[in-house]
């Protein structure tokens, strides 16, 4: 995996954690997307179009930076 390139399986975790207790589908219709959509990124099967990276990181009241890029290492 090229160092700049979205660990998928990372921001899965990443949105698991974020949604806790709270309901797939809940979550889902809040940020416009199917369940199976919103479960194929938390499996990391996916990663999110830029557009739904904004509705997720406004949902969850959260940086974009924080979700779907703190896990990306950068070369020194």
């Amino acid at each position: 995996m090229n160092v700049l390139e979205m660990d998928a399986c990372a921001i899965g975790k990443k949105l698991v954690e974020l949604r806790g207790e709270k309901k797939q589908g809940d979550v889902a219709k809040s940020i416009g997307v199917s369940v199976s959509a919103l479960s194929m990124y938390e499996c990391g099967e996916r990663i999110p179009r830029d557009n739904i990276k904004l509705r997720i990181a406004a949902y969850y009241g959260k940086p974009i930076q924080s979700i779907f890029f703190e896990h990306i290492k950068h070369e020194t």
